[in-house]
């Protein structure tokens, strides 16, 4: 498939563009890199439901045999687990987390302007993904992912290491006072709520998307030093990115995709 963009956008530092045959231009996060194979996809795939991409997808992890394991997402704190030896055991829930220890299969979310959340532990085969629009953020949905990975497996919360992907950034990032209103009603405390909205130049508030669910990380217990922000803004670059602001129901999905090194 051929690129669709002539110049990528620069991400942070430690994430790095990649060429994958099928799949055109891929993001990957090169601390997380170690720990779980993993990438965010861009424009390159729509990922609306053909079923060559998806295989494509799946034949970069090796995972031929087992289907990539997705959720209906539903904009709230739900968690599914793939667990393994489970792998014919996938009926699609409805979540936007999933954690997994099972490094035959791979899971993804999908986002067009939400927060893709990767989650690895350093100390064994356990991930997450997590996908954090405004309203799963409310809900805390990363916080969600960090805790299921400790209840279901055993992961301590400072020995996981975590990428945010592209997602909507603050300059793009324009609310109502509902969904301020909707973060102080779910318990979020003032000072949380200040950092996360700006007014922005026509007076309406701004959410950080990325930065509230990096201090939502921060406050389950992952170091600082471990999260990752690719900080790059899916409207900026339409070219690059599927997202909903700039193209609206007809816009395309990209995936964040994580399976567990052995």
């Amino acid at each position: 498939m051929p690129t669709t963009f002539i110049q990528r956008p620069q991400s942070a530092a430690e994430f790095e563009w990649a060429q994958a045959s099928g799949l055109g231009a891929v993001l990957r996060c090169a601390p997380l890199a170690p720990h779980a194979h993993h990438l965010f996809t861009s424009h390159d795939l729509e990922l609306r439901g053909d079923e060559r991409e998806w295989q494509a997808l799946a034949d970069v992890f090796g995972v031929r045999g087992s289907p990539i394991r997705l959720v209906q997402q539903v904009h709230r704190s739900d968690v599914a687990v793939a667990r393994r030896g489970n792998a014919a055991d996938w009926p699609t829930p409805q979540a936007d987390v999933i954690v997994s220890d099972d490094p035959e299969v791979v899971i993804a979310v999908r986002v067009a302007d939400c927060a893709p959340i990767l989650l690895a532990d350093r100390t064994k085969p356990v991930v997450g993904a997590v996908h954090a629009g405004w309203r799963g953020t409310v809900q805390r949905a990363v916080q969600a992912g960090v805790a299921a990975m400790e209840h279901e497996f055993g992961s301590r919360p400072g020995d996981l290491v975590a990428a945010i992907g592209p997602c909507l950034d603050v300059c793009c990032g324009e609310v109502g006072d509902e969904v301020v209103d909707a973060f102080r009603a779910a318990g979020h405390d003032a000072r949380a709520v200040e950092r996360w909205f700006s007014i922005g130049p026509g007076g309406r508030f701004h959410l950080h998307l990325a930065r509230a669910n990096r201090d939502q990380l921060e406050t389950a217990g992952v170091g600082r030093e471990r999260i990752h922000v690719a900080g790059l803004c899916t409207r900026s670059y339409p070219e690059v990115f599927h997202s909903y602001r700039a193209a609206g129901p007809n816009a395309g999905r990209m995936a964040a995709l994580i399976s567990p090194r052995v």
